[in-house]
């Protein structure tokens, strides 16, 4: 099954093929910005009728002659200097609607070429408990594997963690010297930001304690059994607290996904080895760098890719090639998406560069940085609590769910106490999801409790009340034996937008599949909610006729399970009962 977009612009590129010649030509249908434009508008003639120097409304009209769009057409008229306007066959919509009643699943069309996708998100640091900073990468990244999944594809997720490097020497002499006091370490690490604070004042102003803790370095990365006991110890504790945290939130990462910094620690050496086979390596003040020409600071010197230091160590560039050759070579990745902060856009060109130059990734491997702006404070800076520390990000999810409780509480007081904190739980974690994803990913956004847990705007608290409002009606009229039809009649303007909007739906999974931006489905969703309710005001269902009744009924439910698909691809679920 394809979209109504799809066969629209598949038929408009055959016939603008076929009346110029053109075998690179493309229909270019999008969405009409107006009903009176029609549902879809086909722009694909002025590019071509440029290169032919030709009237466009001329090559427009023989493009109608040949167009062949199947049961989907009504009518097909030129606008314009030479756009194509397309309206759609109300039996068509409703022939569709049919087969969307009886599986919902198909709201969903998984693509035609499936590929095998690996996702790097998430990756907090393990030296200190999951924070604010790490929200966006984490349900960005859990959104885009969801609606690629849902597509089809073979998703490998990788959280790929800090956990290795200086700061661990730190914390293993801080846990060693606990210890040696008779100190319960497992209960110091129940706060695991504390107790890397601790650790952190002790290296500045201890010089005996920062010795002690660089040669617990030396020996980490050197294989010494007591340290790497150490170590793991307090990887266990930190990786229970990342799971505490993505549990809460949701998120489909599971310990299985782990591929952590020190996963590649044996390959490191290898990398600098292929980089100097290979010509590409620069010594620049004992350290081993790469040098590329499209890499150059504003003083327009060479900006160095650093893989080695002077002292032996290696850096992250270093790890990141090591992970872009496993991801080519060994999971036989198509497509490798990096959610990662938008401020380290720079390392990953460059990266990305010395892997296609040595040869480290296939050519049929497309390596994308998806990056993300910033959660800022209402002060316009980084969000952090008002003594300026970073903010836990448990903490962060706790409060949502407090306040939230408070919000039904206030809306709902005589709901009882356990409805009320299943349903806060909910409310709570989906507004502060979707107050992120429903900003464009590139942006930085302003955190605003009032907003996001507002039930007006494009909310979750929004969507939420609207799926629970069309279950509400359905049980209802479930209760007196009536059930939604098998078949959608569109009758009004109203059922009509509120039909081809939901239609749409694959059309915009697509898409956020493609470029990977989940406020386009959040768009989409609130935009749904909305044309629901101008159909439940003009369109009577508890009063109308039966037939009327089971059609408008199954549009409510055909509504219900877009909401809830849609929501679920966010990681947002859905109430019966608010």
């Amino acid at each position: 099954m394809q979209t109504i977009r799809e066969t629209l612009e598949q038929a408009v590129t055959r016939a603008l093929i076929r009346v110029t010649g053109i075998e690179d030509a493309k229909g270019q249908v999008i969405y009409a910005s107006r009903p009176e434009f029609g549902d879809y508008q086909a722009n694909g003639v002025m590019s071509v009728a440029k290169r032919l120097r030709k009237n466009p409304r001329e090559i427009a009209q023989q493009v109608l002659d040949s167009l062949d769009a199947g049961e989907w057409l009504s009518k097909a008229e030129i606008a314009g200097p030479g756009f194509i306007n397309l309206f759609l066959k109300e039996q068509a919509l409703s022939n569709r609607a049919k087969e969307l009643l009886t599986d919902p699943s198909r709201l969903i069309i998984p693509e035609h070429d499936n590929k095998t996708i690996v996702v790097d998100y998430s990756s907090p640091n393990l030296a200190k408990e999951m924070h604010v900073g790490h929200l966006r990468g984490t349900i960005i990244g859990d959104s885009i594997v969801r609606v690629l999944e849902s597509l089809g594809h073979c998703v490998i997720r990788q959280n790929h963690v800090g956990d290795w490097g200086t700061q661990f020497g730190m914390l293993i002499a801080h846990m060693k010297s606990l210890s040696a006091q008779g100190a319960s370490v497992s209960s110091r690490l129940s706060d695991l930001e504390k107790f890397y604070r601790e650790a952190k004042q002790r290296f500045d102003e201890e010089p005996e304690f920062a010795e002690l803790a660089r040669s617990y370095v030396v020996r980490l990365q050197g294989g010494d059994a007591e340290c790497l006991s150490a170590w793991q110890q307090f990887i266990e504790e930190s990786l229970r607290h990342c799971q505490e945290v993505y549990d809460q939130l949701g998120v489909k990462l599971k310990p299985s996904d782990l591929c952590a910094e020190s996963f590649y620690n044996k390959e490191l050496p290898g990398i600098v080895k292929i980089l100097n086979e290979k010509g590409l390596l620069t010594e620049s003040e004992g350290a081993k760098c790469v040098f590329l020409d499209e890499f150059k600071g504003k003083d327009g010197n060479p900006l160095p890719v650093i893989v080695q230091k002077s002292d032996g160590g290696y850096l992250y560039a270093t790890t990141d090639l090591a992970a872009v050759r496993y991801r080519s070579a060994d999971l036989g990745a198509d497509r490798v998406l990096y959610v990662v902060d938008a401020r380290q856009s720079l390392h990953f060109n460059q990266v990305f560069a010395v892997a296609a130059a040595a040869g480290m990734v296939r050519s049929d491997c497309r390596l994308e940085h998806i990056a993300y702006g910033t959660m800022m404070g209402e002060d316009g800076k980084p969000f952090k609590t008002r003594s300026g520390d970073t903010v836990k990000l448990k903490d962060l999810l706790n409060e949502a769910v407090r306040r939230a409780h408070d919000l039904v509480s206030d809306k709902n007081p005589d709901l009882p106490e356990n409805d009320r904190q299943q349903i806060a739980a909910t409310v709570g974690i989906a507004a502060v999801k979707y107050a992120d994803l429903s900003k464009s990913r590139t942006s930085d956004y302003i955190f605003d409790w009032s907003q996001m847990l507002s039930f007006d705007g494009n909310t979750a608290p929004y969507l939420l009340y609207a799926y629970a409002r069309i279950q509400s009606v359905l049980r209802r009229l479930a209760d007196e034996n009536i059930t939604p039809g098998q078949q959608i009649n569109v009758d009004t303007p109203e059922e009509r937008a509120l039909l081809i909007k939901i239609l749409q739906f694959a059309e915009v999974v697509r898409q956020v599949g493609v470029d990977c931006y989940p406020n386009q489905l959040c768009q989409y969703l609130y935009e749904l909610a909305g044309l629901f309710m101008k159909f439940y005001e003009s369109c009577p269902i508890l009063k109308s006729e039966p037939p009327v009744q089971a059609s408008r009924l199954a549009l409510a439910r055909l509504t219900a399970d877009t909401l809830k698909t849609g929501m679920n691809l966010l990681g947002i679920e859905p109430l019966d009962r608010m």
